[in-house]
């Protein structure tokens, strides 16, 4: 099989692994929410009403059906090549398209024929950067070593200096995770699930703490105890996991809690959420698919654990442990703490700001340096400092008057 036909055969896959896509639509305040009324009714229940899940994005151009993506990488968007070195595995997740046992054509790359198929598509200007994962064959230790060499001849034979994000197998030794942060940008360990409960109805021959949660400790030990220049290009790498969401019964608190866990303690980059879609032939074809505003609205509460400073607590969870999909975190902590104490601008610090809805960072920021030149006294002048102001009118003050609010019109 043909470099090209195998890439265009794992492609088919790869929105399963939400990686550094640019996507509309994945910021806590900038995800569209549905209408109130009866009209938000039908779009819940309608998993095909909603923008496509943040991170998804299922190949329909050319590129895509190569495993080409657009990316942010490094603060730039970059051409992402997304792809594995096989889609052969012995493990056998329930929910995986690659699961051992499921009638479908595998591929398989060698390291070096991998290396030099995105060398030849990096020198044609195709991509200029990698995300690179793969099935496991042989034990996790020996499909890492697999994924290091290539890593190893992408960056020492070939000198390519780009984007490179590896995938951290289950079972990988610590060796082997050290070695990656010296040639990667960034590190992925798939947690599938928040816990061991829940992630043996999707992957039981998976060990979440062993094999899971273990080497993003290491990682984060690497990053406490050692100098950053010991990491690719004078730093080490960031990382991410990702969640299936909604195979096995799982709660958004349970989702959340681990989420917190690894921002506040082993400083992950983001978590990533995926909505789960069954697959033919495996051992979770029957199950219904997975909301896409269910993941939105997990997407819009980890950002807020992440960078608005809220807490678990704060999380407006049902009896259920279930975020409400009608409106979104943040509006939700509004309503219930803002309307009757809303937040003076001009005086509020910034994680008071930030608890604002339609105020975030940036726009934290810009109120801020505004102050220092004078009052704000009016929703005009949020706007011209480049604050977005149509959903705050409720829970703010300005120079101790409540803004003028503008009615729907229906």
């Amino acid at each position: 099989m043909e470099s090209l036909q195998k890439l265009r055969l794992f492609a088919e896959q790869m929105d399963l692994e939400p990686a550094e896509e640019t996507q509309p639509g994945c910021a806590p305040n900038h995800i569209p929410l549905p209408m109130a009324g009866p009209t938000s009714q039908s779009l819940i229940s309608n998993p095909h009403s909603p923008p496509l899940p943040c991170g998804a994005s299922r190949p329909t151009n050319p590129k895509q059906q190569l495993g080409i993506y657009k990316a942010v990488a490094g603060g730039k968007t970059v051409p992402l090549l997304k792809t594995m070195l096989t889609s052969a595995c012995e493990r056998n997740c329930y929910y995986c398209p690659f699961r051992a046992g499921r009638n479908y054509r595998r591929a398989t790359f060698k390291p070096e024929e991998m290396a030099n198929t995105f060398m030849d598509m990096q020198r044609a200007g195709m991509v200029n950067g990698l995300f690179l994962s793969s099935g496991i064959i042989k034990g996790g230790a020996s499909t890492q070593d697999k994924l290091l060499d290539t890593a190893e001849i992408l960056r020492n034979k070939h000198d390519f200096r780009g984007y490179l994000h590896l995938k951290i197998m289950p079972g990988a030794e610590r060796a082997q995770v050290e070695r990656a942060m010296q040639l990667a940008d960034r590190l992925s360990v798939n947690l599938e699930a928040p816990n061991t409960r829940r992630l043996q109805g999707l992957a039981p021959m998976k060990e979440f703490t062993e094999e899971l949660v273990r080497p993003l400790q290491w990682i984060e030990e690497v990053r406490r105890n050692r100098p950053q220049y010991q990491g690719w290009n004078g730093r080490w790498p960031s990382t991410v996991t990702q969640f299936v969401v909604g195979a096995v019964g799982e709660s958004d608190l349970e989702l959340l809690s681990t989420s917190d866990y690894l921002y506040r303690q082993l400083r992950l980059g983001r978590t990533y959420f995926s909505a789960f879609r069954p697959i033919p032939d495996t051992p979770l074809e029957a199950q219904a698919a997975e909301n896409p505003w269910r993941e939105h609205r997990l997407y819009q509460a980890s950002f807020l654990l992440r960078d608005y400073g809220f807490d678990m607590e704060e999380m407006p969870f049902d009896d259920d442990g279930k975020l409400p999909l009608a409106v979104d975190p943040k509006m939700g902590w509004a309503q219930r703490n803002l309307l009757e104490d809303p937040v003076e601008v001009n005086r509020a610090d910034r994680e008071s700001l930030l608890r604002v809805p339609g105020i975030g960072p940036r726009g934290a920021e810009a109120i801020l340096r505004a102050r220092r030149q004078g009052k704000l006294r009016d929703v005009n002048d949020l706007r011209q400092i480049g604050v977005v102001t149509t959903r705050l009118a409720s829970f703010v003050l300005l120079d101790g008057h409540r803004p003028a609010r503008q009615l729907r019109l229906l």
